[in-house]
């Protein structure tokens, strides 16, 4: 398990086929406002990569990008919607077909109210991450082996939750309304970009 460190930009070829977990770190929650500073993407075989993107960078990118678009691979995120806006925000793309284990989550762990990415990684995988890094500046000229070690962690798990929550989905027959979630993600995220993130449009009121 080795975790890669990249800048600007991911190295051509360095990911295997197949869906991949994705991530990323921003100066806080408001989109147009925070910049977007790291994407973490694993292919679920072992390693992690990080690309930081600097101050004043123009989020070319074209490796990243070419992954991030491509409509073959199945991106697993943990809170998509967050992380699809950022992507699209920054990098111009639209990282779909979109998987969310905290969207699979809410859907068949209604017996807790607790569907953050450390809780599921402890119940489902048995495993401990920390979360001691969640809040730090990210925007930094240097990242600490502490905050690549968290951002790893974040894509880490992605594959393996996935797997477990699909038996969960599908045992409550909520696969087909999961999946409908999943590719209404993308829309969510323009509709937050747009100017709705509070909003409930589907809402009597």
């Amino acid at each position: 398990m080795t975790v890669h460190f990249h800048e600007e930009d991911l190295p051509a070829g360095v990911l295997a086929p197949g869906p991949i977990a994705v991530d990323t770190e921003t100066m806080g929650l408001i989109t147009p406002r925070d910049r977007l500073c790291v994407v973490q993407i694993s292919d679920g075989k072992g390693d992690e990569h990080l690309v930081r993107f600097n101050p004043g960078s123009d989020y070319a990118a074209p490796n990243l990008r070419a992954v991030l678009a491509d409509p073959a691979r199945l991106k697993l995120y943990h809170f998509g919607r967050f992380d699809i806006a950022a992507i699209r925000h920054y990098l111009g793309v639209v990282a779909a077909p979109a998987y969310c284990t905290k969207i699979a989550s809410r859907l068949v762990r209604t017996y807790t109210d607790r569907h953050g990415l450390k809780e599921l990684v402890r119940e489902l995988l048995g495993q401990d991450i920390s979360k001691q890094q969640q809040s730090s500046d990210w925007g930094g000229p240097v990242l600490s082996d502490a905050q690549k070690d968290y951002a790893a962690s974040d894509v880490r798990y992605l594959h393996q939750l996935k797997a477990e929550l699909d038996k969960r989905l599908v045992r409550e027959g909520r696969m087909e309304l999961a999946q409908a979630c999943f590719d209404f993600l993308p829309h969510r995220a323009e509709l937050d970009l747009a100017g709705w993130p509070e909003i409930d449009i589907f809402a009597h009121m």
